[in-house]
């Protein structure tokens, strides 16, 4: 006989044993990771509630300390050096423009005369020359050197009207250099007064060039003294400050021609030392009063500089000879 079921097993038992099955059949759901217990955190005071404001007002500055801007602002002073010399302490000097007119000199803006128009055709190929790029630049070729055999050959002249011409350019500034240490006659021809000049540089080296320079009411003319004798100039001028500062001055400004007045060549050794410095000589020659002997010799001098110009000064013309400055009108 079969064991019968006791008949008070409640229903809800064999839903209960069905539900088990299922939940063992099916992967388990880890329970959720409950957070540890805090201490309760003390009661926090309620914040101060701040006052509307509508601007911000300006905070006024000690008069002891002032402020230390963050960042530049368009009102940020930028402070630019002159272009032209580097320094601010470059002396000014005025140039008598009528007086040197009245000389024989070329003047900038003053009418054409032969002289004027004399000195326009002599510096075109110099500047040229300057101005070489590529294959055909000159080392240190805006530095010019203006020589002459013997004194009293009108070296100083030539030097002189040569800067002034080359001052009327536009896109050139000039700088004349009295480098006759023995008779510097520059800047008593120009009206200037004295004062430190290239042997200083040179013999100085805490000295800079620019506090020597003289700039003056023609715009783009400077001039710098010879300065104080020195029984040691020739040396001087050889040393390796003078290549530095000249090196420094023919590749500083790209714009600027230098002009030396130089002692003659056959009357002091500083002439031959001076043309190892430079890119280009004009070579002073009188006409009917320098011979050939003196003329090679002073040219043997001035070796040290591969490009040499002469040019022919107080030449004297007769019968139908012509002149420039014929065509204005100062023609003779």
């Amino acid at each position: 006989m079969s064991e019968e079921k006791p008949s008070g097993t409640p229903r809800a038992s064999l839903l209960e044993r069905a539900a088990g099955r299922l939940d063992t059949a099916a992967p388990a759901k880890p329970a959720a990771a409950r957070p540890a217990a805090q201490p309760a955190p003390p009661p926090r005071a309620p914040a101060p509630v701040a006052a509307p404001v509508a601007a911000a007002a300006p905070v006024a500055a000690s008069p002891d300390v002032a402020p230390t801007p963050q960042f530049a602002t368009p009102e940020t002073p930028v402070v630019h050096l002159p272009a032209d010399d580097g320094n601010r302490t470059s002396r000014r000097g005025v140039i008598d423009l009528s007086e040197l007119r009245d000389l024989g000199y070329v003047v900038p803006d003053a009418p054409a005369t032969a002289t004027a128009e004399e000195f326009r055709i002599v510096k075109r190929q110099l500047l040229i020359n300057a101005m070489a790029r590529g294959d055909n630049a000159i080392r240190n070729g805006n530095l010019i050197l203006v020589c002459s055999a013997q004194p009293n050959e009108g070296k100083t002249f030539c030097a002189t009207n040569l800067a002034l011409s080359i001052a009327s350019e536009r896109d050139l500034t000039v700088l004349l250099v009295d480098a006759d240490f023995a008779k510097p006659e520059i800047l008593s021809t120009l009206g200037l007064e004295g004062g430190k000049g290239l042997v200083d540089v040179i013999a100085d080296p805490s000295l800079d060039l620019s506090d020597c320079l003289i700039r003056t009411n023609i715009e783009n003319l400077s001039v710098l003294p010879a300065g104080r004798q020195h029984n040691l100039t020739t040396e001087l001028l050889a040393s390796d400050r003078m290549g530095d500062m000249v090196e420094e001055i023919a590749k500083r400004y790209g714009d600027r021609i230098v002009i030396f007045d130089s002692p003659p060549a056959l009357a002091s050794s500083a002439a031959s030392v001076l043309a190892m410095h430079v890119g280009q000589v004009m070579f002073v020659v009188e006409a009917e009063n320098t011979r050939e002997t003196e003329l090679r010799d002073g040219l043997s001098l001035m070796s040290g500089c591969d490009h040499v110009q002469l040019l022919i000064n107080k030449v004297r013309y007769a019968g139908m000879g012509r002149r420039f400055g014929t065509y204005y009108g100062y023609g003779s």
